[in-house]
């Protein structure tokens, strides 16, 4: 059986989480993640906190990596 594909992972997060997730795996700071989704620097540290648990990662490097949006 195939390990899951970094879609399949990325299908377990919520709609905002994905969405942190991807801007976050693009390298914006958690700071401008706020600004453009109009919500709190708290809100998406726990956004990527849950994401990051649920994804099996540690870092934002490796959730690059997963996404594409990195160095492989």
């Amino acid at each position: 059986m195939a390990p899951p594909s970094s879609a399949d992972k990325l299908a377990a997060l919520t709609s905002s989480e994905r969405a942190v997730a991807e801007l976050a795996a693009r390298g914006v700071s958690n700071r401008r993640i706020a600004e453009l989704r109009e919500t709190s620097l708290r809100t998406v540290a726990n956004q990527l906190t849950s994401a990051y648990k649920k994804l099996g990662l540690t870092s934002r490097r490796e959730l690059s990596v997963l996404v594409g949006a990195g160095p492989g």
